[in-house]
Order: structure tokens, then C-alpha cells, then sequence
């Protein structure tokens, strides 16, 4: 075999009470297409970030063609040619498509910086690489997230001079049209010889792409998979969760009972003449892709957005709700999609953000009894197994599908009615999805009514009992999930199958 064109070798990284990598592994070789997968809370970002130079290793040695890296920072490994993709969004509000692009990389001419050539370029690279219009002149504050995705990933490529590019969770916002645009980037690139990780909870996607797959289990490299197969995924999910999974839904059948939720003629900008209904005790999805106008009805619904027209009946009362307050007040409360801006404070405790819909209830008039609440979250993190068990424990430094049980474990302590999921399993692990989606059976079969939009056909016909197909602002059917097939909801997705 050549000389890795990376080696990570023995890599130690340790937070407060928590060991993130215990002598961690990673080696790639060149033009290869390397699989990273693994629980959350396995280190996979971790290690991304400790050889970004985000993170400073506590031990280990860091190698790239055949040269040990005696000082790891974004600098010294940008000179070496690694570019990234990181899950999180590092980009400037305010700031246009193409300065972000280019921020750090501008091009300039006799007269300054060359903002045509910039802008031109740019959206060049959109159309041709990721068969995207998306003009270079938009604010990044007025895109949405798989557009913000989007330019992130034209801004590691646009200069055209990586050796390696690290993938972090790329399509976990995207739709299957634009997915399969990244994947053919991804291949031309591996054409000229670039090698690449990627970093995916899409086991299908890692099956799919990849020629070799290490597999992270609790901070350690466990396994390193030198073929990948189609068949490969079982011995995959057995590696990363120490264990075999028998099946990633729960085999529950519902019983549905009163109308909890009526919407009639519901319009805006982004949708029309929406109308269906929720009742108490069922799981009722809506597909639709990027576009579809699944992301406005839930905002529209929940008081983020304002409907042009139509009519909401919630809990046999007539609603309007003005902001989300007036929603939670009624019993229905929202997992949001972005989690970590909208639905946690990051450098809050776990406790305080269990806590922060349900303060009255530890409290002594405007006093709030601390150790109340520490029990209490210290219970939900119990129930609901978010690790570490640490109600003290900052939500910045929890995995994405334990900081998605945290948001969870807030509304459990509401009784809500209504619980409205929003891409609920977006780059969570296949353990916790297994976790999150017997809460969510259990929610219904308590009696309370869920409402799940996700990006994701599997989960949408695994979890739930009914499905709201959106194509172009419209719910073009209705279809039940008992002997759907996939490929039969993606084909009503993409328009490439008649209602």
C-alpha cells in the first residue's frame, strides 16, 4: 500500500469529565474516498477538529505525506492542502454569497478586489459543480440552511488546490436532488486524484461512495473496513454501537382518537391551500423536498411565520398563533430542525435548558430552587439516556443526538398535546435515531398527537402512520404508510410519480 497521504496515530483529546479520543486512529490514502462513522459522541467531529487544528490534541502525532505535523493549526494544515467541510455553519450573517465563498481566498486585479470575477465564478461553481442557481449578490441571513450548506462547500473547493477535502455531515440539510450533485463533485474530484473523508450517520451514503470505512466507538478506532459492500452496513452498525440493532423502528401499531389539530385552507408565501389533520395518538409525517413549503407550514403553525389565509383548530378551539409563546401555551411545542441556534442555549447547562420551558415549576416565587431543577433534569437525563449523565454538563459539549434528547426532554416535562418534530434525527447516530423514535411511539401511544417533517423517505414510512406528500407549495396526497415502499414516497417527492 503507499504512504498515507494522512496518518493520525494514538490521538488523545480530553474535555471536563468527558474522554473524547482515547488513542484514536485515521489513516488515508491518496485519491481515496475514506468512510468516518460512528455514534454520536463516538469522536468523529472530534478528530476532524483535532486535525483542523480547532482542537489541540493531548497526545498523538499527526502525519501528512509522510511528514509528522510538528504544530497542527488551520494554517499549517491549510499550506498542506486540507480544506473542510464542517458540520456547523461557520459563516458571516451578513456577509454576501460570494464573500463568503472567497472569504480568505479573494481574487484581485489592478483596481482592487475583483468582486465581478468573484461574483462570477461563484456562481459558476453553483451551476456547474452542485446544479444550484443561486446568485452570488444574496445575504447569507436571507438563505436557507441547505443554501448556507451549499456555499460552505463551495468555499472548500472553489481554489481548486486541496490534496484532501474532510466532508462533516454534508447532506444532512440537503435534498436527494442536491445530494446526488455533491456525490458527482465528490467523484470528479476523486478523478484528479484528491482524496477525501467522509464523515455520515447515511450508512447508505458511506456504502455508496466510499473505498474505505474506520469505524469510532467511545473516543477509539474499532474497526477499519478495507472493502466496502452494499451488505456492509449490518456489520458496520454492529461495530459502532457495540451491539446488534434487531430493527430501527419499533414494531407499534397506533390507535388514533379525537381531532387534536384541523388546518383549512392554510396559505402563504411559500404554500397554498394547505389543509389536513392531526389526531391525538397518531405519527403523521410530511414529505416534501427542499422548496416544497414543509419547512413554512411547520413555522406557519408554531407562530414563526404569519399565514396569508385559512384557519387553525387546535385542541377543538379556534388558534391564531402569534408567536410561538401562545403555541406552547395551548400545548404544542416544536423540535426545531437547527437544534443548536434554535432550540438550545449552547453555553447553558443541561439542566437550564431542560428547564427552560417549565421554570414555574422549580420555582419559589421569583426564586429558582437549583437543586429542584438538577433532580429534574437529572430524571429526563435518566429517561431518556443523554450521556454524559451530567445535568451540570454544558449543551455545547454534547453530541448532536444527545443535545436532540435534551430539546426533547424539555417539552416531556410540558404534558404537551402536539408535538411538532422538525428534521427530528439530522445528524444523530443510528443508536440514538433507534432511542429518539421509540420516545416518539411512545409519546403517541400516550395519547399525545406528533407531527413530523423530516428530509428523510425511510423515516418517514418507518415512524409514521400517514404521510402529507408537498410538491411545489401543494399537499398533492395523503398516503398511508402500511405497504409503502420508499422509492414509491420518493418518486411522489420529486415529482417523478403522479399523486
Amino acid at each position: 500500500m503507499a504512504v498515507a497521504l494522512l496518518q493520525m496515530h494514538d490521538i488523545i483529546k480530553s474535555f471536563p469529565g468527558v474522554l473524547a479520543l482515547n488513542k484514536a486512529a485515521l489513516s488515508v490514502q491518496p485519491g481515496e474516498i475514506h468512510g468516518l462513522v460512528g455514534e454520536n459522541g463516538a469522536g468523529k467531529s472530534t478528530i476532524i477538529k483535532v486535525l483542523a487544528g480547532v482542537y489541540k490534541a493531548d497526545g498523538g502525532t499527526v502525519t501528512i505525506d509522510g511528514e509528522a505535523l510538528q504544530d497542527v493549526t488551520p494554517r499549517s494544515v491549510h499550506e498542506a492542502g486540507i480544506r473542510f467541510i464542517h458540520q456547523e455553519l461557520h459563516l458571516v450573517q451578513h456577509f454576501t454569497v460570494t464573500e463568503s465563498v472567497f472569504m480568505g481566498q479573494e481574487l484581485s486585479g489592478i483596481g482592487g478586489l475583483s468582486r465581478r470575477d468573484m461574483k462570477a465564478k461563484a456562481e459558476s461553481f453553483f451551476k456547474d459543480a452542485l446544479g444550484t442557481e443561486l446568485s452570488g449578490d444574496l445575504l447569507i441571513r436571507d438563505l436557507g440552511i441547505a443554501e448556507r450548506k451549499l456555499v460552505q462547500i463551495a468555499r472548500a473547493l472553489i481554489d481548486g488546490a486541496a490534496k484532501l477535502v474532510v466532508f462533516d455531515e454534508p447532506t444532512a440539510p440537503l435534498s436527494s436532488g442536491e445530494t446526488e450533485k455533491l456525490f458527482a463533485a465528490i467523484t470528479n474530484l476523486k478523478a484528479r486524484g484528491i482524496a477525501m473523508i467522509y464523515v455520515s450517520h447515511y450508512l447508505a451514503e458511506i456504502t455508496d461512495i466510499c473505498d474505505r470505512v474506520t469505524v469510532l466507538r467511545n473516543g477509539k478506532t474499532v474497526s477499519v473496513f478495507e472493502e466496502v459492500l452494499p451488505d456492509s452496513t449490518d456489520a458496520m452498525i454492529t461495530a459502532m454501537v457495540g451491539r446488534e440493532i434487531e430493527a430501527l423502528f419499533p414494531d407499534v401499531s397506533h390507535c388514533a382518537s379525537a381531532d387534536l389539530l384541523q388546518v383549512q385552507n392554510l396559505h402563504h408565501q411559500a404554500f397554498s391551500n394547505v389543509s389536513f389533520d392531526v389526531q391525538a395518538g397518531e405519527i403523521v409525517g410530511i414529505a416534501g423536498l427542499i422548496g416544497s413549503g414543509r419547512e413554512e407550514v411547520v413555522d406557519v403553525l408554531y407562530g414563526l411565520k404569519k399565514a396569508s389565509e385559512g384557519a387553525v383548530k387546535f385542541n377543538g378551539k379556534s388558534q391564531a398563533f402569534n408567536a410561538p409563546k401562545d403555541a406552547v401555551a395551548a400545548g404544542m411545542v416544536l423540535v426545531p430542525r437547527d437544534r443548536r441556534h434554535d432550540g438550545l442555549v449552547l453555553d447553558m447547562s443541561v439542566s437550564d435548558n431542560v428547564n427552560l420551558a417549565s421554570l414555574d415549576d422549580i420555582s419559589t416565587g421569583l426564586i429558582e430552587r437549583r437543586k429542584m431543577g438538577l433532580a429534574k433534569a437529572g430524571a429526563v437525563a435518566e429517561q431518556l439516556d443523554i450521556r454524559p449523565r451530567d445535568p451540570s454538563a454544558k449543551a455545547r459539549n454534547l453530541s448532536g443526538g444527545n443535545q436532540q434528547k435534551v430539546v426533547l426532554g424539555r417539552w416531556l416535562t410540558r404534558g404537551a398535546k402536539l408535538f411538532i418534530l422538525d428534521e427530528p434525527t439530522v445528524g444523530v447516530d443510528v443508536g440514538a435515531k433507534v432511542e429518539i423514535y421509540a420516545l416518539v411511539e411512545k409519546l403517541a401511544a400516550d395519547g399525545a398527537g406528533v407531527l413530523v417533517s423530516s428530509s428523510d423517505p425511510g423515516e418517514l414510512v418507518g415512524l409514521c402512520d400517514r404521510i402529507l406528500v408537498m410538491l411545489r407549495g401543494e399537499i398533492i396526497t395523503e398516503i398511508s404508510t402500511d405497504g409503502l415502499g420508499v422509492d414509491h414516497l420518493v418518486a411522489l417527492t420529486t415529482g417523478g410519480q403522479a399523486a
